[in-house]
C-alpha cells in the first residue's frame, strides 16, 4: 500500500482501483490522445488530394505502435517536453504541444519524416483530447465498471433465489406491515440494476474533430475540396470500431464537444450507485436486526475494545465511496454542459477527475462484494421476528370481510390491534366472534404471518 498517496484511491485502496490505470492515468491520457493523432495522420494518408502521401502498411504499424506499444519512458518523454524541455525545445507548459513535440521527435529518423508538419495538422488539441476521453470512458466502462457491477448483479440473483421462499416482516415507515420473503426483496434490486445496466450498453459517447471553433476553420481553408464533415465522421466511426467501442459523431459544437452525452452516461452510473446504496442501507439493517448473519473471518478484529463485534463496515464504506462517486457524478452534471463562449478551460481538471468518479464505484462495488461473501440468512431469527408481529395478518382478515359484505371490518380489526400488543390468540379469538360461516372462519383460521406472502416467492422466481 503507498503510504504516501493523499488520495486513498491510490493509496490505501489501490489493489481495488488498479483496474482502472490503463484508462484514467496521466500516462493513459497521453496514449489514447496519441492513438487519435496517428489515426488522424493515417486517415489524411488515405484521403486524394492532401498533400501526405499513401502510407505503407509498415509505415503504419509504426505509427500504431506508438500508442499500442507504448510505455512509462514514452510518457516521462512527453513529461520532459512540458515540464523540462527537451534537446533545443524549451518546456511547452502545454500538455497536447508536447504530445506533438513527442510524435515528431518518434518520427524524425523514420521513413514518415517527410510529414512531421502533417502531425496534429489542422486540429485543435481538443480534437484529439476529446476523442481520447470518449475512448477512456466508454472503453472503462465496458471492460471495468460493467464487469464490477455484474459481478454484484449475479450475486443480488443467486441471493433471490435462494431465498425466495423465506418469509420475512416487512416494515413500512420501519413499523411492521405485511410479510414478504427474502428472494423478493432482493429480486427487487436485481430488476433495478437490470434495468439500467441495459441503458448503459447502449449509451453512446459523443466525439467532434472539426478544429479551433468547430468550423473546420483550417482544414478547409488548405483543402477546400476535401468533405471535412464527412471525413471526420469516417474517421471517429473508425477509431470506434477498431476498439470495439460505437462512438456517436457531434457535428455542431464549439472548440469542445459539450460533454452532453458524458452527463448522460454519468446519470446512469449516478443511479446504479443510488441503487446499490439503497441494498446497502437495507442489507445493513437486516445485519442489524439478526436477520442476515455475518460469518467470522480468522484473524479479524471488529472492535478495538468489544471482542465480540463483527460490523458490517464493508457496507458502510460501500455506502461512502458510492455517495463520494455520486457527488462527483453531479457536480459533473452542473459543469460540463457549460463553457463560455466558444471555449474556456475550466473542463479541463473536471476531465482529469473522471478516474476519480470510477474508482470510487468500483471501491464500493468491492466492498459490497466483500459483504456478500461472508453473510448468510438467519431463518429462524427472521421467523421469530415475524411471528411476534401476528397482527400484520390484519390486513388480511379483514380484506376477505369485505369480500363477504362484513360492514366495517377494517374499523374492526384497527380497534383490535393498532397500538397494542396482540397474539395469534388474541386474533383467532376475534374471529370466532364473527357473524359469518364457519368456512369463512377456518379459511380466515388458516392465514398466519409465515403464509401471509401473496405472490413474492413466484415474484422472485421469474
Amino acid at each position: 500500500m503507498p503510504l504516501n498517496s493523499i488520495s486513498p484511491i491510490d493509496g490505501r485502496y489501490e489493489k481495488y482501483t488498479e483496474s482502472l490505470v490503463p484508462y484514467f492515468s496521466e500516462s493513459a491520457s497521453m496514449k489514447y490522445k496519441i492513438l487519435t493523432e496517428c489515426e488522424y495522420l493515417i486517415a489524411l494518408s488515405e484521403t486524394k488530394n492532401i498533400g501526405t502521401r499513401k502510407f505503407s502498411e509498415k509505415e503504419k504499424v509504426l505509427l500504431r505502435n506508438l500508442y499500442q506499444k507504448f510505455s512509462s519512458k514514452d510518457a516521462e518523454l512527453i513529461s520532459d517536453f512540458e515540464l523540462r524541455g527537451y534537446k533545443n525545445i524549451k518546456a511547452t507548459n502545454h500538455d497536447f504541444k508536447a504530445i506533438e513535440y513527442y510524435l515528431k521527435e518518434k518520427l524524425v529518423n523514420t521513413s514518415l519524416n517527410d510529414i512531421l508538419e502533417f502531425v496534429h495538422f489542422g486540429l485543435t488539441s481538443e480534437d484529439a483530447s476529446n476523442i481520447a476521453y470518449a475512448l477512456m470512458i466508454s472503453e472503462s466502462v465496458k471492460n471495468v465498471y460493467l464487469p464490477a457491477i455484474e459481478n454484484v448483479l449475479n450475486k443480488i440473483v443467486k441471493l433471490a433465489r435462494e431465498n425466495k421462499n423465506i418469509p420475512m416482516l416487512s416494515r413500512t415507515h420501519g413499523q411492521p406491515a405485511s410479510p414478504t420473503t427474502f428472494g423478493k426483496e432482493f429480486k427487487i434490486f436485481e430488476e433495478r440494476l437490470k434495468r439500467q445496466i441495459n441503458q448503459l450498453k447502449n449509451q453512446k459517447i459523443s466525439a467532434k474533430l472539426n478544429g479551433a471553433t468547430g468550423n473546420y476553420n483550417a482544414l478547409y481553408i488548405a483543402y477546400p475540396d476535401i468533405d471535412w464533415m464527412e471525413f471526420s465522421k469516417k474517421l471517429i466511426k473508425k477509431i470506434g470500431s477498431q476498439r470495439n467501442i460505437n462512438l456517436e459523431v457531434n457535428l455542431y459544437t464549439t472548440q469542445i464537444e459539450p460533454h452532453d452525452s458524458y452527463i448522460e452516461l454519468f446519470d446512469i452510473l449516478k443511479r446504479i450507485n443510488y441503487i446499490v446504496i439503497n441494498f446497502n442501507q437495507d442489507l445493513w439493517r437486516y445485519i442489524s436486526d439478526g436477520w442476515i448473519g455475518q460469518r467470522p473471518v480468522e484473524g479479524e478484529i471488529g472492535s478495538s475494545t468489544m471482542p465480540h463485534k463483527i460490523n458490517p463496515w464493508f457496507l458502510e464504506n460501500s455506502e461512502g465511496n458510492l455517495g463520494m462517486a455520486n457527488a462527483l457524478f453531479e457536480f459533473f452534471a452542473r459543469k460540463f454542459p457549460i463553457s463560455r463562449l466558444q471555449r474556456d478551460l475550466s473542463d479541463s481538471t473536471v476531465l482529469r477527475n473522471i478516474g476519480t468518479t470510477f474508482a470510487h464505484s468500483l471501491i464500493g462495488f468491492s466492498y459490497l462484494n466483500n459483504q456478500l461473501g461472508r453473510i448468510i440468512v438467519n431463518k429462524e431469527e427472521t421467523l421469530k421476528d415475524l411471528n411476534d408481529h401476528p397482527e400484520v395478518i390484519t390486513e388480511a382478515i379483514q380484506t376477505i370481510l369485505r369480500r363477504e359484505g362484513v360492514k366495517m371490518p377494517y374499523e374492526k380489526l384497527k380497534e383490535l390491534t393498532r397500538g397494542k400488543v396482540v397474539t395469534l390468540s388474541d386474533i383467532h379469538k376475534f374471529i370466532e366472534t364473527l357473524e359469518i360461516s364457519e368456512k369463512v372462519k377456518k379459511e380466515l383460521l388458516k392465514i398466519t404471518p409465515e403464509n401471509y406472502t401473496g405472490l413474492a416467492s413466484k415474484l422472485a422466481s421469474r
